[in-house]
């Protein structure tokens, strides 16, 4: 059996977590232990309790350690924290050094499980050609009373026309899931064709309610960003390519991309949603009528999500409702949990398939 002393000192040398096996083992140092708290247990749902090892007095460490453990696949992307059971607050994993913004105003660890890592596609090549984004201002009046919202718009480096490529929760797709990155690689390894995108910022405290089966919201693309877009990219004309155009997002930016799909396929005929929230409380959200009913049976639909996310079975009964209303569905489940790494590592695979390379 390893000793305490020994669990330690690798601990201190390569960092939390230990991997042995398809087991992630952490350790804490002091006198007493928090919880652990991650994808894989829900989060706080059912956190892992740490365990004081026992060790030979003469080699004993000079605080108590503590050890809890994970059971991942070995090709598993996973985020943690540590929870005070006191004072409930979280803490970051003093032996790990790797942290990432939760979305929320804090910050988890995180590790890949040796199986896997970073995807390839979101590291930028220097050969790569770049393209364009520009900065602008657009009103909202009919969903908000300040007035005005970021939209970025993105230009591939490549002669138009392009389908455009309309991104909820914009900012945290450019910045924490490296979107213009990943589609450039793609681009220029000719695995799909070149895409204009308008990268949308969300209502922030009212994204909820602008997100979850909006009109208001599909309103203001119609009215606001659509016309910005023309404007400024050179675009596929949507009334000559009726549905040529594609949504994007994750979570409720994953419903709101497919409620825009459902309501508006004559301009988004190609759907990406990444864990998308279908049902609320049980409740089913309006989508799954629009599907009983098989309103825009033409679609082309890419779900994705992750096997440690909480809505992974709501996923899977859309999914199963799709397919039994016969939509041009795919999806995917990958070894992640609710977060935009995961999204990040997996978003290519649906920008090939909805967006396939064309020889011109």
């Amino acid at each position: 059996m390893t000793s305490a002393r020994t669990l330690l000192q690798r601990v201190r040398e390569q960092g939390n977590p230990v991997v042995d096996g398809n087991r992630a083992i952490f350790l804490w140092e002091g006198k007493a232990a928090p919880l652990l708290i991650s994808d894989s247990t829900g989060w706080d749902e059912r956190p892992k309790v740490f365990k004081r090892l026992s060790s030979n007095a003469r080699q004993a460490p000079a605080q108590p350690v503590w050890s809890t453990s994970l059971t991942v696949p070995r090709d598993a992307y996973v985020e943690y924290a540590f929870l005070d059971p006191d004072s409930q607050e979280h803490i970051l994993d003093p032996y790990n050094q790797r942290s990432t913004s939760n979305g929320m105003g804090d910050r988890n660890n995180f590790f890949y499980m040796p199986g896997t890592g970073p995807a390839p596609i979101t590291q930028r090549h220097a050969e790569v050609p770049a393209g364009r984004l520009t900065h602008h201002r657009v009103d909202t009046w009919m969903m908000q009373d300040d007035g005005e919202r970021d939209v970025y718009l993105y230009t591939p480096p490549a002669r138009g026309p392009f389908p455009l490529l309309v991104v909820f929760d914009g900012p945290d797709y450019l910045h924490r899931g490296r979107l213009v990155t990943i589609l450039e690689n793609l681009i220029a390894e000719k695995r799909m064709r070149p895409v204009a995108m308008a990268l949308l910022q969300n209502g922030r405290s009212r994204r909820h309610l602008e997100y979850i089966c909006s009109d208001s919201t599909l309103s203001w693309l119609d009215q606001e960003v659509l016309p910005l877009a023309k404007k400024h990219l050179k675009l596929l004309n949507s009334r000559q390519h009726p549905g040529a155009y594609g949504v994007l997002g994750a979570s409720a930016g994953g419903i709101a991309a497919m409620y825009a799909g459902l309501r508006m396929p004559e301009v988004f005929g190609k759907v990406l949603s990444q864990s998308g929230v279908f049902s609320l409380e049980g409740r089913d959200l309006v989508v799954k009528d629009l599907v009983r009913y098989r309103h825009a049976p033409d679609l082309q639909i890419w779900m994705d999500i992750g096997i440690m996310d909480e809505l992974l079975e709501d996923n899977r009964q859309m999914v199963r409702l799709l397919q039994e209303q016969n939509y041009n569905v795919s999806y995917r489940e990958f070894h992640g949990g609710h977060n935009y790494t995961s999204w990040r590592d997996d978003v290519w695979r649906g920008l090939e398939a909805l967006f396939p390379f064309e020889p011109r």
